[in-house]
């Protein structure tokens, strides 16, 4: 029994707390125990993780086998520094997204809190997991939820619109589970430490895991396989998205980190065959990296809805965070960690702050809404920081990010297996991209918050009705409550402009775990 209780045994409970409180949510069904559940459980994922971080300064590795089985054929938990920050990242934004569900009064419908607690669950069990088989299995814990929530919160045209994301993760997560089969099938196992390297040795090995990569890449919304996000990912509501966007392309995001630097070893020498395999596949992956840059930035300027163009831009900040996969140095991994986090908190903050934008005035079509600015001066200053972190302007934490991405792109030179003309063309793409995004967020903010002074909006009708637009009246604004989660996400995203310099040892860590698996090994397989 002492043997079982270790710290490494403590990692469940990110798993276990989540479930465990969504059938308490379930059973008791009482209003506030949802809403503290709902909120008080991402807090407290973040205060373990939190503690996490802390703890690896000193154990690089935590691992704990369930059941304790021998190591390679036990279900691995494993944490090191980059988990804790996703942990953490991801409790930050689901904090906030549950708060601002019951500030609108989403979380009030039925099983609501109970399917965002599942959801966590799943998020938190891919985030820990050690075993591609599992990874499956704790998405398809977050997809189940996911498809409930769209059905619950939905109108009927959200309902038309959630059947395609529906569809695109099934058949996703059937490519995803026939990457697995293959990777057994091929190397006669499916846990990462026992993977370490076979990609960079037997082509057979690196082909089954380029399938689970093509598995992970449709879920994180990638160019040529990203038209279903901007068009599902809108018609949510604001709420959801905010969820959504910090949770589903997030988790797949780290994998194919977790996944590519482990199995492929990109920073380690190899042999002849293990090299070209290597290098092809970071050829494709710069390729289309830099088209999901670019076009997510064009995309952004031919949407009508400002939750639309933000879709588009999370799309263009997939391409931003997979820089560090296809340069593969150190700095590139690290500026394209910073990045994720930095483009979470943006994000949560913009859609939640939009989301009480739409809750008010009943509409999030751009030209209905314009001139906001003159009405409610606190949402048209979060909106504008947002917008500005996403150009990667100060005083916000997407200076750090694109500056960032294209200092470490610059310094990495011909040194990154995409070739020698990856320094230049990585860093037109950047300025490009920022540029276009910059364009685009001008006139999203030129057709919203400025220009003329609002006279009509669309307030909630009655269930089964169709909202008719009202004159609007001196008294109708956003109320101060509704941008409390916008202002806390924008506070973090300034708070990490000021102070990046405590969180960059830690993304540095991580990176150093990504390149160095020497750790995660002998955690995993004593």
């Amino acid at each position: 029994m002492t043997e079982l209780m270790t710290p490494g045994s403590l990692l469940a409970l990110f798993v276990a707390v989540p479930l465990l409180c969504a059938g308490l949510s379930v059973i008791l069904r009482q209003r506030v125990v949802d809403r503290i559940l709902l909120v008080g459980v991402p807090v407290l994922a973040i205060a373990g993780a939190v503690a996490l971080m802390l703890f690896h300064r000193e154990v690089p590795v935590l691992a704990s086998a369930i059941g304790a089985y021998e190591g390679g054929i036990a279900i691995p938990l494993v944490s090191d520094t980059l988990t804790a920050l996703m942990l953490a990242t991801t409790g930050l934004a689901t904090a906030a997204s549950g708060w601002f569900l019951t500030l609108t009064g989403e979380a009030r419908l039925r099983f609501v809190p109970a399917l965002a607690l599942l959801l966590m669950t799943g998020v938190n069990g891919a985030l820990l997991t050690g075993d591609l088989f599992n990874l499956f299995v704790f998405v398809e814990v977050m997809l189940l939820p996911s498809y409930a929530l769209i059905a619950v919160t939905g109108t009927w045209r959200r309902l038309g619109l959630g059947r395609m994301f529906v569809i695109v993760n099934l058949v996703t997560s059937l490519i995803l589970l026939m990457g697995v089969g293959l990777v057994y099938g091929s190397a006669g196992a499916v846990n990462l430490a026992v993977l370490a390297g076979r990609a960079a040795e037997d082509p057979q090995v690196a082909l089954a895991l380029t399938v689970v990569l093509l598995a992970l890449a449709i879920k994180a919304g990638v160019v040529p396989v990203h038209g279903w996000l901007p068009r599902a990912y809108p018609g949510t509501s604001a709420g959801m998205m905010a969820l959504f966007s910090a949770l589903h392309t997030k988790v797949a995001l780290y994998a194919i980190f977790r996944i590519y630097f482990t199995t492929f070893e990109p920073g380690s020498p190899s042999g002849a065959a293990g090299a070209g395999m290597a290098s092809a596949v970071a050829g494709v992956i710069a390729v289309v990296v830099l088209a999901t840059m670019v076009v997510g930035a064009i995309g952004s300027l031919g949407e009508q809805r400002f939750r639309g163009v933000l879709a588009f831009q999370m799309v263009a900040g997939v391409g931003h965070i997979l820089i560090g996969v296809a340069v593969t140095s150190p700095a590139a991994v690290a500026a394209g960690l910073f990045y994720l986090v930095h483009h979470v908190v943006t994000m949560a903050s913009l859609l939640t702050t939009v989301g009480a934008v739409e809750h008010t005035y009943g509409t999030g079509v751009l030209g209905r809404i314009s001139g906001v600015m003159h009405r409610d001066r606190l949402a048209a200053v979060l909106v504008a920081l947002g917008l500005l972190s996403l150009a990667g302007l100060p005083p916000t934490s997407g200076l750090w990010g694109k500056l960032g991405l294209g200092l470490a792109v610059a310094e990495a030179g011909e040194t990154g297996p995409a070739g020698a003309w990856q320094t230049p063309v990585f860093l037109v793409a950047i300025v490009v991209s920022s540029v276009v995004t910059l364009v685009a967020l001008q006139r999203l903010w030129g057709s919203s918050f400025a220009g003329a002074p609002l006279h009509r909006y669309w307030p909630a009708a009655p269930e089964g009705g169709r909202a008719k637009a009202q004159t609007l009246e001196g008294e109708v604004r956003i109320p101060l409550r509704l941008l409390a989660p916008g202002t806390m996400m924008m506070g973090v995203s300034i708070a990490l402009f000021l102070f990046a310099g405590l969180l960059m040892p830690f993304i540095d860590t991580a990176t150093a775990g990504l390149f160095e698996t020497g750790p995660y090994i002998e955690a995993v397989l004593p």
